[in-house]
């Protein structure tokens, strides 16, 4: 029998596979350092909701699409699946219960992680169903770190629950979820953003056709290019001293086309991209983040040190609006509700040398950007080795 870890995701947005391959990263890294005795494992990741069926994956769909293009409607989106709770349903288990069986009779693991809402009844259910014979737990790690979290998150039948704060927590208390099996330790941020970056910040601005030394500007659009970073780009040309701009698109091309036509019209030197090979050195190498609330991309801001502001012209998505009332509360982030509001933020910003060393408010664990290290050894520390004999390498 191999040494198995079954991390269960969906790619609804870039934030929970952030958070799968951060938690693999931290195991990989502390197995490798001669963790648990020299055992070795193998991380398994599986997007257990779409590729479950075809209309858990069309919801899937429906829910990148409005990302993208309709955020301000995802409250009715989220409002629809917290009245009918499909994923807590006994239609949705019977979609979705096939697929999840066969998955887990494959892979056999030692323990199951979940890191997605959706994602965490059917996982308990169909481990009651199989009855693998050693009897895996289930751990779910919440990404949300608000009261605002989808109720999907609140598992009764999770052995345990790992929350980024108190405010997920005292929500997850609120829904019937008992305390003991409740620990509260931070996000899980990819240890890379804990780590100097690869490159130097004019190593990497240069790499873009950027200068080395002027205040830089990064607008991400996140993974499915939403929000209105068009809008607020558009107002770079208002600022007064001299500002240059890295624009992450995600997988819009048509945001790409919009922002590129916009910068041959504009006295702000500007880089476009669809996806960035090392966001960490993005972070490291720019001023200031102009983002979403998604609650991995403003962590792992926070782990650089790296102002934020935040998008608010589009209404937020109702797990996010907390994440953004908490950043802007501790003073991590500054809040664009008008696209003109990035004018002022930027002519009040100054590039600050040595940010890694500047030290983080202690509220709602925003100091812990270490803790995806303790959530694997959690992980690690409820795997059932049969042999210490078996040692296989480590791979997704």
């Amino acid at each position: 029998m191999s040494n198995k870890i079954l991390l269960c995701i969906s790619n609804t947005g870039g934030g929970h596979r952030s958070a799968a391959n951060a938690i693999q990263n931290a195991i990989d890294e502390l197995v490798q350092s001669g963790y648990f005795g020299g055992n070795l494992f193998e991380v398994v990741i599986a997007d257990v909701v779409e590729d479950s069926n075809a209309i858990h994956s069309l919801f899937v769909a429906i829910y990148n699409f409005l990302l993208r293009y309709k955020q301000a409607w995802m409250k009715y989106y989220v409002n629809l699946i917290e009245f009918f709770k499909p994923d807590d349903s006994a239609l949705g288990y019977w979609l979705a219960s096939g697929y999840v069986k066969n998955l887990l009779r494959t892979v056999n693991p030692l323990v199951v992680v979940s890191a997605h809402p959706m994602a965490n009844h059917y996982l308990s259910r169909a481990l009651k169903a199989v009855k693998l014979p050693r009897h895996p737990k289930l751990i779910v790690v919440v990404t949300d770190p608000n009261a605002e979290l989808w109720t999907g998150w609140a598992c009764r039948d999770g052995y345990l629950t790992i929350v980024p704060n108190s405010l997920a927590r005292e929500r997850l208390i609120s829904l019937g979820i008992d305390s003991a099996r409740i620990v509260t330790i931070g996000m899980a941020v990819d240890p890379q953003f804990l780590l100097p970056p690869l490159q130097s910040r004019g190593e990497f601005l240069e790499g873009l056709g950027l200068k080395p030394n002027s205040l830089t500007i990064c607008l991400t659009a996140g993974s499915a290019g939403g929000g209105s970073i068009a809008k607020i780009y558009k107002e770079l040309a208002n600022v007064r001293k001299p500002v240059q701009a890295l624009v992450i698109c995600g997988n819009n091309e048509e945001l790409c086309g919009e922002i590129e036509r916009q910068a041959q019209n504009m006295d702000v030197p500007t880089a476009v991209v669809k996806n960035m090979l090392s966001l960490s050195d993005a972070m490291s190498a720019c001023d200031l983040l102009v983002t979403k609330a998604g609650g991995l991309t403003t962590y792992e801001a926070v782990a650089r040190r790296l102002p934020m502001a935040i998008d608010m012209i589009t209404e937020p998505m109702p797990q996010e609006s907390g994440t953004a009332e908490m950043l802007i509360e501790t003073g991590l982030g500054k809040p664009i509700n008008q696209p003109s509001d990035i004018v002022a933020i930027v002519e009040s910003l100054e590039h600050i040398e040595n940010r890694g060393k500047l030290p983080l408010p202690t509220k709602y664990n925003l100091n812990r950007t270490d803790s995806v290290y303790e959530i694997a050894k959690i992980i690690l520390s409820n795997c059932r080795i049969e042999s210490d004999a078996v040692k296989i390498k480590t791979q997704t």
